[in-house]
């Protein structure tokens, strides 16, 4: 089984027409392959492959939050009070749980002198599945609004789509956008990350950023730069600094503007617009991804791998008072 991340440092840089490119074209060559929409805050993969109908979908439990039983309060206010989080609050006689902002601590449930608190479980997400109408499955999930750690829930579907896939199978897996817990958990014990990146400043910034996580990992990474052809300038510069990091450069891809339209079609866009330039881009990417990493991946990987992993940088945080 190989598994692959497709990763960016900022949004809209064009992952998700990456990754359904790549599934659908080496699903098309016999491969066997699973699509994971790894973004569980906002997931479109299965937008673009047009699922509507998932074929199982499971609860993902998050842990206990704090629920104030309104017969037994006496009012008090003492939870209110020593509430870490201000998840407690008065609402006209009586106190109320922010179940947005609890965080399960407990220690208005242990304070409390009438006992009035319980803590009860609730849902973190869903992990959900289905096969899309090309014929291969798709595994994703949906974070509930305003509940945290969908990296654990993200670890959840990649783990359901390893347990789908064969053993000659290939994952793809489409990461959510910048260097946070999802795109972490999206990376832990991949084969390779390829990264899209736009040639803008910001765009070449967050692509050294999490190029970072990838070295951190000691991944091989190959390189896609979309919109190549709006800023030559800034393009040769990541390419400069591609080369100089030994990143596969895994192909451009010129600005097109029918590749938002597919998306409003509900198709993959080498479907929806087969003679775009941004599909022959596409194609050819797809065609070395398959040629370069698929077939000869023991010598890819060992051509690719960084040369030394990124050490780990403890996050400092300052803050000065002008006197």
């Amino acid at each position: 089984m190989m598994e692959f991340v497709i990763a960016s440092g900022k949004g809209g840089t064009g992952k998700s027409t990456v990754s359904s490119t790549l599934l659908l074209e080496l699903h098309r060559r016999g491969y066997s392959v699973v699509a994971v929409d790894a973004d569980a805050e906002a997931p479109n993969l299965h937008l673009i492959f047009g699922l509507d109908n998932w074929e199982f979908t499971e609860e993902m439990e998050e842990g206990r939050v704090a629920l104030i039983i309104q017969d037994k309060c006496t009012g008090c206010g003492k939870c209110a009070e020593l509430c870490s989080f201000d998840a407690i609050r008065r609402a006209g006689d009586k106190y109320v749980v922010n179940q947005m902002i609890c965080e399960g601590c407990m220690t208005c449930m242990l304070a409390c002198p009438s006992k009035a608190i319980i803590m009860k479980s609730v849902i973190r997400g869903y992990v959900r599945g289905g096969v899309t109408k090309y014929g291969f499955p798709l595994v994703g999930g949906q974070l509930r609004p305003g509940r945290p750690n969908s990296g654990r829930l993200v670890t959840a579907v990649k783990e359901k789509a390893r347990k789908m896939a064969g053993e000659s199978s290939v994952l793809i897996v489409d990461s959510a956008a910048g260097i946070g817990c999802q795109v972490i958990a999206s990376i832990a014990g991949a084969n390779g990350v390829v990264l899209v990146a736009e040639p803008t400043p910001a765009g070449f910034s967050d692509l050294k950023r999490i190029h970072r996580v990838a070295k951190h990992f000691m991944l091989p990474s190959a390189l896609i730069v979309n919109k190549h052809d709006l800023n030559p300038e800034m393009t040769k510069q990541i390419l400069r600094y591609a080369e100089e990091e030994n990143m596969f450069i895994l192909g451009l891809i010129p600005y097109d503007d029918t590749v938002p339209r597919s998306m409003a079609m509900r198709k993959p866009h080498i479907e929806a617009h087969p003679d775009s330039p941004a599909t022959q881009a596409l194609r050819e990417v797809a065609e070395r991804f398959v040629k370069e990493v698929l077939e000869d991946w023991r010598a890819w990987s060992r051509r690719y791998k960084p040369r030394k992993p990124e050490p780990y940088t403890p996050l400092i945080i300052t803050s000065k008072i002008d006197k």
